[in-house]
């Protein structure tokens, strides 16, 4: 089979197409054929192994795909790497059938950002009604779609960061009530004057660094801040348990692997938004598609925030 193959890490240059043996799968595992695989910021992290897991060469990275599993049914399902490829392997556990009026790229948008994006809310960040939420990324593949479960999760103001005036007219279309560029200087008094001179009381960050000591500084009085992402690669800085008890502030972190031992709860999630998306009342932005030898070109457009949506990879 063709495969994007990681022999040494580093940037985008790493990922080179080749021809490999077809997976073994383990017991209880099965072979896909893909049909489409999605491409994510994790990614770029794990071609240079700076991400929460190390990873071992070679590798073939990719961490879902959607395809024709043994029996000739279309599904959409989370692996364990090995995506980039003409076939993947998956356990049945964290498999699910796709239904008829989701397409291939809207299955691949929700099995992984759309149910970050679907946790960081219900389960992390829990939110109320009326609370006002600020996301970061908004016109990414999580973005684009927490905006709009927010507001159908029954949030108050809804604000969106990002980098372009594209992206934030599009976080705007998408329902933001206000949006803010993320690259301003003055990212606390932003956040601030976004929601009407009040703090925030939710904010989904995925930047780290100086970003998430912004975004901390403008959370409301039992606000929470979920962080879910390092996209600056500086990692976030430390926190004072002290501040955070002065301010009645919360830090939470997010990795979605941890739910891939609760498959149930990723089922409730895609259930809930494949059913939305049948009914049109969730937009999925898909961005890009690409054969699978650009796989590099991918992620030079993603490193480099020319994206919107999900990327996705055809072999």
């Amino acid at each position: 089979m063709q495969a994007i193959q990681i022999t040494e890490f580093g940037g985008p240059e790493v990922l080179v197409l080749r021809e490999l043996d077809d997976p073994d799968p383990a017991d209880g595992f099965v072979i896909l054929d893909v049909a489409a695989a999605g491409v994510n910021w994790a990614d770029t992290h794990q071609a240079e192994n700076t991400y929460l897991a190390a990873a071992e060469l070679p590798l073939v990275p990719g961490g879902e795909v959607v395809g024709t599993a043994p029996g000739g049914k279309r599904v959409v399902a989370l692996t364990n790497g090995g995506g980039y490829a003409e076939r993947a392997v998956a356990h049945p556990s964290l498999m699910w059938e796709v239904p008829d009026g989701v397409s291939d790229e809207q299955a691949l948008a929700l099995v992984l950002q759309g149910t970050s994006a679907w946790h960081l809310l219900r389960t992390s960040a829990q939110l109320r009604p009326a609370e006002s939420v600020a996301i970061f990324a908004a016109a990414g593949g999580v973005g684009t779609i927490a905006i709009q479960l927010a507001k159908r999760f029954g949030a108050g103001r809804v604000i969106g960061l990002a980098s372009s005036d594209e992206k934030r007219e599009l976080a705007a279309r998408l329902g933001a009530d206000a949006t803010v560029d993320s690259n301003t200087e003055e990212l606390k008094e932003a956040l601030i004057e976004a929601n009407d001179g009040r703090h925030v009381d939710v904010i989904l960050e995925m930047v780290g660094g100086e970003t998430f000591e912004e975004s901390l500084s403008a959370l409301a009085h039992f606000g929470r801040l979920v962080h879910f992402g390092q996209s600056a690669r500086e990692g976030a800085p430390s926190v004072k348990p002290g501040k955070l008890m002065a301010t009645s502030r919360g830090v939470i972190g997010f990795w979605l692997m941890h739910l891939v031992r609760y498959p149930e709860r990723l089922g409730e999630a895609l259930e809930d938004m494949f059913a939305a998306v049948r009914a049109g009342e969730l937009e999925v932005i898909v961005g890009e598609t690409y054969p699978l030898a650009e796989a590099r070109r991918a992620h030079e457009d993603m490193r480099a925030r020319r994206t919107t949506g999900k990327l996705v990879l055809v072999p």
